[in-house]
Formats: C-alpha cells, structure tokens, sequence
C-alpha cells in the first residue's frame, strides 16, 4: 500500500482531485477505464461530476467504498454489454453493427432500457410527462438500486454532481451531493435523454439529460465556489476535431461529434482568461499602497482576484475502427473492452507524465494539459 499512498499524496499537492465526465452512452466505458487506472495508482476522485452515462459512472464511483468502486463499474458494464448472439452478430463484416443496432432499437438494453410500447403507437398518442419516451429506463432504475448506495454518496469522502436540463425553464442544474440528497432520480434525470428517454421529475420540476444544454460538465468545477486548486481529469468521448465528410453516414457521425462534444473548446478559452484576470487583480491588489487596501471600494475589488489554480488534464477517447453515428449504442462486448482498454492505457500515461508538475506562469490560473491520441482502433 506504501506506493498508493505516496502516489496520492503527490497529486493531492496540487489541491483536489476531480474527474469530469462527459455524456456519450456506449463511449462511456472509457471513463471506466480511466477510473481503473486512477484507482490501481491509489488516486481515488475527490470529486466525481457527470453527464448522462457520465453521471451513471459517477455515481458508481461515489456510490460504493474506493475497494468496491472497481468491481461495481464492470458489474454495471457486464450488464448493458450485449449477449453472446448479438455479440456474434456484430463481427460480420458490413451489415454485423446494422442488425446489433436494429436489436437495440427493438428490443433495449439489458440493465439500461426497454421499450415503451405505447409510445411506438403514435407520435401524438397522449402519454404521462414521466412516461414520454421510446424507452422505458425502469431497468437502469433496478441497476442504480443494485449497484449504487446512495447513503454512501451523502455521507462518503467523494463528492458527486450530475448535470439535467430543467424542461419548462430550459435551464441547466447541476444536483450536488454536498448540499442535496442524492437518489437515483437525479441520475436518470441527467441521463434521460428526449425523445428515446422520459423525463424525470424531481420536485415540481421535470428534467432531461444535461447534455441537451451543456454535455461537458467542467464547468461547474470552474465556477464552484469557494474556488480550490485542483486537479482536474476532463474525460471527453465526443471528438471535437475530425475530418470532412464524405457520406450521409459520415456526416451523421460528425454531427453527433460537433453537438455533444459541446463547445469544449470554447469552454477551456473562456475558463482561461477568467482565470488570468483572476490572477491579474490578486497581483494588482498586493500592489496597492496600504492606505489605498484599507479602502471599502478597493478591498470590493480586490474581492475579485483569486490566486487558486487549476490543472486540466483532459483526455479524449479515440475513435474505434469502422465506428459511426451509432457508435454511442454500441455496446457489443468488443466495444466495450476496447473502449475501457483506450481508457486506461491513456490515463495510465498521464499519469506517469505528472503534467501538472510542470514550472508555469505565476500568472496562469488555468493550465491545460491534452493528452490527447488520434488513433484508430480495431476492437475486433
């Protein structure tokens, strides 16, 4: 054990550690591999935050003691992993992922959905608000109960957020387990994704997966407040760049990559200079004559300077050979492993780089590392 306490206590240097976890369904057992390698190098998350299956994961996460976290996200994800038929189905060349995804749309997901049958009956048939959707989620409902204990998440050491999207107001909320009770509501709530998955309600309130309004939830770490120095590990399964397409089939799969990798880009230049002007006014505030920093007006002011610092470490899964715009529904067995394998391979890397150790800028508040691969995969 002496090595996992070492290894923790090194990272932990640089303040909390937190894992950011993006929605994607079937892309999602990448974060498990990214837990796994987190977890073998004694780094458990002090904070856990997802979307969607991001959330599913993190609820695994923070829902079980770190000696079972491992164990309960491969129960989860042997669970939502196709049989040995549609399994076999899968590796016939061409048509093999056409019949795999037309099995899921008509028959769900084991541990995750089933279909709704009175939905199927009429896009304007009348349906109950929860009950507006292709699929019924009771499924993952009975997996969360199973896999999930949520005392745990109340009065556990890791902290867990999950992002939804509140229907009437269109507005994001992020349910936090440090001043809310968590259940697996809000799970659902964050992966319930119109039109395949109902609403749920929480409250007076319904809400859809987060990912509709923001699917990269990195952003409720930069804006918590108190702000601390953190480590944060942003786990991205949509890939933001990639080629032109050439194929109706191509341009969906880029269009599912554009929307759901959610302005990530964006969101990481905007945190950037936040975070120097931050740094910029602490500065300029210790600069101030001492007649000047007793003043009401000046002291407002200086308020708004912050020297905390933040690591990004982001990760971004590679794609897998022959994969498209059904690649978030695939959950052969192969996918699956070849996913979580990309995962840990590549956290296993970062961690040894240490990048967040590296001499910066006193005035960067936010540093980015990418430890990004553009790599194909044959999960065959």
């Amino acid at each position: 054990m002496a090595p996992r306490r070492k290894a923790e206590a090194g990272i932990r240097d640089y303040g909390q550690v937190v894992l950011a976890l993006q929605g994607g369904g079937a892309l999602g057992a990448y974060q498990a591999g990214v837990y796994q390698a987190m977890h073998e190098a004694g780094i458990e998350p002090d904070w856990v935050i997802g979307t969607s299956i991001g959330a599913i994961n993190a609820s695994l996460i923070a829902g079980n003691a770190p000696e079972r976290r491992l164990e309960r996200l491969r129960a989860f994800w042997d669970r939502v992993g196709h049989g040995p038929v549609l399994n076999s189905f899968a590796q016939w060349p061409l048509v093999g992922p056409w019949l795999v995804q037309a099995a899921t749309f008509g028959a769900g997901i084991d541990g995750f959905f089933r279909p709704n049958p009175n939905a199927f009956m009429g896009q304007t048939v009348p349906l109950a608000p929860e009950a507006a959707g292709y699929y019924s989620t009771a499924p993952l409902a009975k997996s969360l109960a199973e896999l999930v204990d949520f005392d745990q998440v109340a009065t556990g050491p890791t902290r867990l957020t999950v992002g939804a999207a509140c229907v009437r107001t269109a507005q994001l909320h992020y349910f936090d387990s440090s001043h809310t009770k968590l259940d697996a509501r809000h799970v659902m709530a964050s992966g319930a994704l119109p039109p395949a998955f109902p609403a749920v309600r929480i409250g007076d309130e319904l809400y859809w997966d987060g990912g509709i309004l923001s699917n990269t939830p990195v952003e409720a770490v930069f804006d918590d407040n108190p702000r601390r120095d953190s480590v944060v590990f942003a786990v991205h399964v949509w890939n933001p760049n990639g080629p032109e397409p050439t194929s109706i089939a191509a341009v969906m799969n880029r269009q599912k990559d554009l929307q759901y990798a959610s302005r990530a880009e964006t969101h990481i230049a905007r945190q950037r200079q936040i975070h120097k002007l931050r740094h910029i006014i602490a500065d300029l505030a210790k600069r101030l004559p001492d007649a000047e920093k007793a003043d009401p007006m000046a002291q407002e002011m200086a308020g708004y300077g912050c020297v905390t610092r933040m690591h990004v470490v982001r990760l971004l899964a590679p794609s897998l050979d022959n994969e498209d715009h059904g690649k978030d529904i695939d959950f052969s067995r192969a996918g699956i492993a070849a996913r979580w394998q990309a995962g840990l391979a590549d956290t296993r890397r970062a961690l040894e780089q240490k990048p967040w150790t590296a001499e910066a800028d006193p005035l960067e508040g936010f540093l980015l590392h990418e430890l990004r691969r553009d790599l194909v995969l044959n999960k065959g």
